[in-house]
């Protein structure tokens, strides 16, 4: 393991930056011939280039030149993006407890829910089958049921939506302070996309907490119709079969299981995934490396130059970065 660089402006260790920039100093002025070069790409405040007098010629010596910049950063490179990618998995496994808690949660309210609103019974059996009256008031005390337990339920969830919501924020943060000695981005980048990913995740563990809400409001709905559909015909003399009953909250019960498991599966996905752009963003593979995957060059052109200008803005800031003197006052970090 290499021993981190100390900046002798700021007394600072900048880590493996300190270590690239003093390999990579005496081709600087190689480096700023390649950049110029490559001006064109930024097209602001230029006129449009002229054709080159050696198109072929200037093509081939830039491929060259970016072969020789990428051999050079490749190992530094590989080891980044590794570094960078074993904190984001300590972000995923963070917070899998918190969605394993609410799959655990759901489960447990089915169950409870599947208890309280028991039809099935010798003394409802009795009941249902004894008169109207007697049926009526049996399906309006299930209502009354139905609309107690599942507001007591979406009650119980309010605390572990905001366990997750105040996790995501804690753990994001410890790993803003972990990436930041791995990271090639400059710090005031890091904090930026540190942020956006805070932001996304804590949006989309609301959107859950909003989503089991409005399942449990459905599951009210459908069973109170249900109930009252019974209620309905009890009065118009049709007994309502008690096994008919259960098996409806049943079914009712386990779709609403199925249709929460499915959404926090989707959630655990969305980190997944949020977490993977992150570290593209932070910490790209080299070319060379098995998870190097371009994909904005497979979509439209106009895309694709977007995608490619803003990687090259983030290129230029972090080499920036890298290779200038760290004043106080340049730092950016949070």
């Amino acid at each position: 393991m290499r021993v981190p660089c100390v900046c002798t402006s700021c007394g600072r260790s900048h880590g493996w930056l300190g270590s690239l920039k003093d390999r990579l100093e005496p081709d600087l002025s190689n480096m700023d011939n390649f950049l110029e070069k490559l001006g064109p790409l930024n097209g602001q405040g230029r006129e449009p280039p002229g054709l080159p007098r050696d198109p072929v010629g200037m093509r081939q010596q830039l491929q060259e030149e970016l072969e020789e910049v990428r051999e050079r950063l490749e190992p530094y490179m590989a080891e980044v993006h590794e570094r960078v990618g074993w904190n984001l998995e300590g972000l995923r496994r963070q917070l899998q407890p918190y969605t394993v808690e609410l799959m655990e949660q759901v489960a447990l309210r089915v169950q409870e829910l599947q208890e309280q609103l028991r039809v099935v019974g010798e003394g409802t059996k009795a009941q249902l089958l004894g008169g109207v009256e007697e049926a009526r008031s049996l399906l309006q005390e299930l209502q009354n049921r139905v609309a107690h337990h599942t507001g007591r339920v979406k009650a119980l969830f309010h605390p572990y939506a905001e366990r997750l919501v105040t996790g995501i924020g804690h753990h994001v943060q410890e790993l803003h302070r972990s990436v930041a000695p791995h990271a090639a981005a400059s710090p005031a980048r890091l904090s930026r996309c540190v942020q956006v990913l805070s932001r996304k995740l804590t949006l989309k563990a609301k959107a859950l907490h909003t989503r089991i809400q409005q399942n449990l409001d459905q599951l009210r709905e459908e069973l109170s119709a249900f109930a009252g559909a019974g209620a309905d015909g009890a009065e118009e003399e049709a007994q309502p079969d008690p096994q008919v009953l259960s098996q409806e909250v049943r079914q009712r019960l386990q779709a609403f299981r199925h249709d929460t498991f499915l959404q926090i599966a989707a959630f655990t996905r969305a980190i997944d995934q949020e977490t993977k752009q992150i570290q593209q963003q932070l910490a790209p593979p080299p070319p060379g490396h098995s998870a190097f995957a371009p994909e904005f060059l497979q979509g439209d052109g106009g895309k694709a130059r977007s995608e490619l200008q803003a990687r090259l803005d983030d290129l230029w800031e972090d080499i920036n970065y890298s290779l200038r003197d760290h004043s106080p006052g340049h730092l950016g970090e949070p």
